[in-house]
């Protein structure tokens, strides 16, 4: 098989997924097209060379909706040869579209492909394409459908974590993001958003708290003991999980993934692709996985995923110097590191999306280069990369420095 290689990416700041956020006026087609711009620009791609461009989507609906890839490709000016396909698998989307791509050049079918995610959460709210999972009881039945934030709870009650424990996650996750920014970690990845008369609109992650403390958190009331107890969901989740008597509520806005519009875009190819653009690699794909998992625990895939991926490679933990998981909620990382008892000075060092925010379609796609970047930065080797997803499933991926 061909080995795939990873030669650059950019993502856009993570605007507020609200009406008076600052990327609410831009199109999702717009945010996509931004990345592949700056990715075309950057590199001096001939875009009629770039075999396919693969975007991750959740909600492929409104002015998300027909095939937003090439709808982003005719935005940006590429050429008409280029052509464009969405894909979902709910939160990971962004990084199976990387993965997508990986098969498609290991097998030899493309040399040059762009891949990446978007998503404009102020403008197609979650959920508004619709969906048997949560709709048709007989697929939310056997699924043990119930709102992911239940889900979370439900984690924190089976493995321990109280709620002081997640509250001191989403803290250090402020802090650390806050520490990144403050350095400049992003500055050679985070391309600056800006209206068609050339103003800025937004260059920074806007969702962040970096003031956030224990006691503000103290404050929020837990977002999700409602929907458990009053609308049923926790005699679902006990109904999976019999050795729970009930559920603690501990999730809440304050250590859960922040609502946010972005959009990311990965370069990938071959070396005989790169080479013909003049391009240098700066890692390798080594290998991905995906799995299903417990539909009720529904986010605890990144830790079953993970032990398939190291059964395939012959890896251990050990071999990974830098991990990103996405934040989706403080339990689900808690749960990673307790599993595999991996210190958390390797976990999402620069903070994730409890600070920054969690833009589905888009998220794995931008973790993915925030632990490249950081890879390069401190001069380590591997990196492992997944995140926890709906209807319970998991994707990784692990990529090393060449």
């Amino acid at each position: 098989m061909t080995d795939v290689y990873i030669y650059d990416h950019v993502r856009t700041p993570r605007g507020r997924g609200k009406k008076d956020g600052s990327l609410h006026e831009v199109p999702s087609v717009r945010l996509a097209a931004k990345t592949l711009e700056a990715i075309r620009d950057r590199n001096g791609l001939d875009t009629a060379t770039v075999d396919d461009i693969i975007m991750g989507c959740v909600d492929p609906v409104m002015d998300a909706g027909a095939v937003i890839a090439k709808g982003a490709a005719f935005e940006a000016g590429y050429s008409t040869k280029a052509p464009g396909m969405q894909i979902s698998r709910f939160c990971a989307s962004g990084l199976d579209a990387i993965n997508f791509a990986a098969g498609k050049i290991a097998a030899g079918a493309d040399e040059i492909v762009i891949a990446g995610g978007v998503e404009s959460m102020s403008r197609v709210g979650m959920g508004m394409s619709g969906g048997a999972w949560y709709m048709d009881p007989s697929v939310s039945f056997p699924a043990y459908f119930m709102p992911q934030g239940v889900s979370a709870d439900l984690i924190a009650t089976k493995y321990g974590f109280t709620r002081d424990d997640v509250d001191a996650f989403a803290v250090e996750s402020q802090k650390r993001a806050a520490h990144a920014w403050e350095n400049g970690y992003f500055k050679n990845s985070v391309i600056p958003v800006k209206d068609q008369n050339g103003i800025t609109i937004l260059d920074r992650d806007e969702h962040m708290r970096p003031g956030t403390d224990m006691q503000a958190l103290a404050s929020l009331n837990a977002s999700f003991q409602m929907p458990g107890e009053m609308g049923g969901f926790e005699a679902v989740g006990i109904m999976a999980h019999p050795e729970i008597e009930r559920i603690n509520y501990v999730h809440h806005a304050g250590n859960s993934s922040g609502i946010v519009d972005g959009a990311a875009a990965v370069l990938v190819g071959s070396k005989a692709g790169g080479e013909s653009m003049g391009l240098k690699p700066r890692a390798r794909i080594r290998f991905f996985a995906n799995i299903g998992s417990d539909p009720a625990l529904m986010l605890t895939g990144p830790v079953d995923v993970t032990e398939k991926l190291l059964a395939k490679t012959g890896m251990s933990i050990a071999d990974i110097d830098l991990f990103e998981l996405n934040e989706a909620f403080a339990a689900v990382v808690l749960r990673y590191l307790q599993a595999f008892d991996i210190s958390h000075d390797k976990m999402n060092v620069n903070g994730g999306a409890i600070a920054m925010g969690h833009p589905l379609g888009a998220t794995g796609a931008m973790i993915l280069g925030t632990v490249l970047d950081e890879l390069e930065r401190r001069d380590l080797n591997t990196a492992l990369v997944t995140l926890c997803i709906g209807a319970g499933m998991g994707t990784a991926t692990v990529i090393e420095r060449v």
